[in-house]
């Protein structure tokens, strides 16, 4: 699930400071009104991937995008040989956008790993590069861990040292920084398979957590079984969870380099990063000459790219957040809260079973799932995912 808000609910929330710093729900994204929060992107895939993005009809009527017993399903077609514009997929944009903040996202399962695919879990201002690019969860073809990026306009760098888990790739946040491979940005490599792809979903999946202020974006990783209690018990307080996976802090004025947000799930085909990167991974190019060969030939390759998350009631006055076994949550801030008392990790949730009556989950297709969404601080839409302009070559 995902949270933004004002007041705490129990799969996917927006969280705001209240007068005393705590996070509280604002916008809570239900099962049933998910996908009306979203718009579904349907044009030619901006970083040149053989990708046929669908519009919300289509994918309902393929099964790439349902909504049913408290989950969503986000997954390309694993049936089909590829014709046209490439692979059936989808691509949805959050209408509302938000700029500072805390996103918790809880997913059970999600993509990678898979020759050809490129998913991402981001968020994206308006006029790229103008207000700048938030990579959360993103790689390509047979990686096994994830990457987090940054991408900017020129005048935003990062420290290359810090307290921090992840290994640093790269520090000029410059989409067309010199010395750096084009759009790749500054970006953190975290090698533990755990992270990403087929790794994370052997351990039944885990928390991403991004805090968004004026001095940094800090981004953690929690398996399962470590998720800390104040995020299951609706309370996030970042200043108890030890350290984060990436910082990205040092050289760069956050507030003016990121700015109306919106939050975007994807999975792209080849393109500017997968494809022009197949002749570099010797798992994917002993598969097929090309990444849209191969894209177009074998639908099966992709029976687990897809994600799977359950959803939430909205409300205007804070309750508890519910514990599941694939909370999506998404808290957005206008301000970081004021540190409270520190919490202990979680106990393991119980394991839920696949829903009936969902044929291919787990198994026979690939793509997002996580449980619920709701996000908060909304200031305006801009539709259909924006350009992803950012999404050019490195990152």
């Amino acid at each position: 699930m995902l949270f933004l808000s004002h007041a705490v609910q129990a799969s996917a929330l927006l969280l705001i400071p209240s007068v005393l710093g705590a996070y509280s729900l604002q916008d809570d994204y239900t099962t049933s009104s998910f996908a009306s929060m979203f718009d579904f992107f349907t044009a030619d895939d901006p970083t040149k991937g053989y990708v046929n993005y669908v519009s919300q009809s289509d994918a309902e009527s393929q099964g790439l995008f349902a909504t049913k017993n408290n989950t969503v399903y986000i997954g390309v077609d694993s049936t089909n040989v590829a014709s046209g514009r490439g692979r059936d997929s989808v691509r949805i944009s959050s209408k509302n956008t938000y700029t500072h903040g805390l996103i918790i996202l809880d997913l059970e399962h999600m993509p990678g790993g898979q020759c050809g695919s490129w998913p991402a879990f981001w968020t994206l201002g308006p006029d790229w590069p103008d207000w700048g690019e938030i990579d959360i969860i993103e790689n390509v073809n047979s990686a096994t861990g994830n990457k987090v990026s940054l991408h900017t306009d020129d005048s935003c760098s990062i420290s290359s040292t810090g307290s921090f888990t992840g290994t640093v790739d790269t520090t000029n946040c410059d989409w067309d920084a010199v010395g750096q491979t084009s759009n790749i940005g500054c970006s953190f490599e975290e090698s533990t398979p755990e992270t990403f792809g087929a790794g994370f979903n052997a351990i039944g999946g885990g928390v991403y957590a991004t805090e968004w202020t004026s001095q940094a974006i800090s981004i953690w990783f929690f398996p399962r079984l470590l998720i800390p209690s104040d995020i299951t018990s609706g309370s996030p307080d970042p200043s108890s969870w030890g350290e984060p996976l990436a910082i990205f802090a040092g050289g760069c004025d956050i507030d003016n380099h990121f700015k109306n947000h919106q939050i975007v799930f994807d999975i792209s085909m080849c393109g500017d990063w997968a494809g022009n990167k197949w002749s570099e991974d010797a798992t994917c190019s002993a598969l097929a000459s090309t990444c849209e060969s191969f894209v177009q030939n074998n639908p099966s390759a992709f029976v687990e790219t897809y994600c799977t998350s359950t959803a939430t009631s909205s409300s205007d006055i804070p309750t508890t957040l519910q514990t599941s076994t694939s909370t999506a949550v998404v808290i957005v801030t206008t301000a970081p809260p004021t540190p409270t008392t520190e919490t202990s990790a979680a106990p393991a949730p119980e394991s839920t079973s696949t829903p009936p009556g969902w044929q291919g989950w787990n198994g026979s297709r690939q793509g997002w799932s996580f449980e619920g969404s709701s996000w908060g601080q909304g200031s305006g839409s801009w539709g259909g995912g924006g350009s992803r302009r950012g999404k050019n070559s490195g990152a």
